[in-house]
C-alpha cells in the first residue's frame, strides 16, 4: 500500500498559483511547496505542472530547481516527475556515474512489470535518445553486460502459471552454474532473463529446499565480481522486492554520511506503491519505525518532504 496521502478532490489551478506565491519574495516558501507537492499523486503533479505553465509561462520543475538546493532539490526533481520519466532519469544517471550504479539498472529491470519497463524504455528513447539497452552495453562487457542488457530488453510472461518440473531442472542448472565459478554464467543469464517472475520463484524455492541454501547465499560464497552481485540483486528483486528495499534503506541509514541518493531513490519511487508494506517489513527486521529512522538521518526541509512522502508530516 501507498503511504502518499493525497486530496480526492484538486484544483490545478490552484495549486499553482500557490506554488507561484511561494516562489515570491527573497526565499521561498518551503513549507508551502512540501504541503503543496508532498501531498500530490502522478496524476494531480502532472496537472499542477500544465496549469503552472499555462497561468505563467513557465516550467515549474526549472523553477524548482532555481528555488531548492541539494538533496532536498533532488528529491523535488525526481518526485516531480512523471514515473516513467523518473525511472529513465535514474537509470541514466546510473550509468553516468563515474562508479556506475548497476543496482539500480537491475531494480527498474526487474521490480517493474513487463509492461511498465516497456513503457519507461520508451520514455528513455524519448529523453535521451538513444535506447536503454544501447546505453547499457556502452557501459559495460563480458557476461555483466549480457545479463544487463537481457534484463533491460526482457518482456516477461506475467501469467500465473508454474511448471514444477522445469522449477526442478532448472534449479540444477543453477545450482550447477553456480559451483563452475564463473565457467557456466551464461545459464544463470539465460534463466534469469526469459523466465516469468511467478517461475523463477518457484526455481528459487526448489534451489533452496533441495540444497539446503538460498540461491542469494550461494552466489555470495561462491563470487563476488560485478556478475555475482547483479545477479544477487536480480533475485532479490524478483523474489520478494519489498524485503530487498527495505535492505537497500536499512544499508543505506547504518553507513557514515547517509547515503541519501539511495534514501531518496526509494522513498520517492514506492510511496505511491507499497512504501507502507516496506515500512512494516523495515520494523520487523529492525524494530524502529522507518520514519524514526529517516528523520533521524536526514535534516531540514529534506527530511521534512521525505516523511511528508511517507505520510507523517514533520
Amino acid at each position: 500500500m501507498a503511504t502518499l496521502i493525497a486530496p480526492a478532490k484538486h484544483s490545478p489551478v490552484e495549486d499553482a498559483e500557490a506554488l507561484w506565491k511561494a516562489f515570491k519574495g527573497w526565499g521561498a516558501d518551503f513549507k508551502a511547496i512540501i504541503a503543496i507537492l508532498g501531498h500530490r499523486n502522478a496524476t494531480q503533479r502532472t496537472k499542477t505542472r500544465q496549469a503552472y505553465h499555462d497561468l505563467f509561462q513557465e516550467d515549474l520543475i526549472k523553477r524548482l530547481e532555481s528555488e531548492l538546493s541539494g538533496a532536498f532539490e533532488r528529491a523535488m526533481y525526481r518526485w516531480i516527475l512523471e514515473p516513467t520519466e523518473r525511472e529513465a532519469l535514474l537509470a541514466n544517471l546510473a550509468l553516468k556515474n563515474a562508479n556506475k550504479n548497476y543496482q539500480v539498472i537491475v531494480e527498474i529491470s526487474c521490480v517493474l512489470s513487463p509492461e511498465e519497463l516497456f513503457v519507461v524504455r520508451r520514455a528513455y528513447h524519448n529523453r535521451y535518445k538513444r535506447s536503454l539497452e544501447e546505453d547499457v552495453a556502452a557501459n559495460t562487457s563480458g557476461h555483466l553486460r549480457q545479463l544487463l542488457v537481457g534484463l533491460v530488453s526482457s518482456f516477461r510472461y506475467g501469467g500465473s502459471e508454474i511448471n514444477a518440473r522445469l522449477a526442478q531442472s532448472e534449479a540444477d542448472i543453477l545450482h550447477e552454474a553456480i559451483k563452475d565459478k564463473n565457467q557456466n554464467n551464461e545459464e544463470i543469464i539465460r534463466i534469469l532473463t526469459t523466465r516469468s517472475k511467478i517461475q523463477l520463484v518457484a526455481t528459487f524455492n526448489r534451489y533452496r529446499d533441495d540444497h539446503g541454501i538460498a540461491i542469494t547465499k550461494k552466489l555470495s560464497d561462491e563470487g563476488s565480481n560485478d556478475f555475482h552481485k547483479a545477479a544477487q540483486i536480480a533475485i532479490s528483486c524478483i523474489n520478494d522486492h519489498k524485503k530487498y528495499y527495505e535492505k537497500v534503506l536499512r544499508n543505506a541509514m547504518e553507513i557514515d554520511g547517509t547515503d541519501e541518493e539511495a534514501v531518496t531513490r526509494v522513498i520517492v519511487t514506492r510511496a505511491e506503491k507499497d512504501l507502507k508494506d516496506i515500512k512494516e517489513v523495515y520494523f520487523k527486521r529492525n524494530s524502529v519505525q522507518l520514519e524514526h529512522a529517516v528523520a533521524k538521518e536526514t535534516s531540514g526541509d529534506y527530511k521534512k518532504f521525505l516523511l511528508a512522502l511517507m505520510g507523517k508530516d514533520d
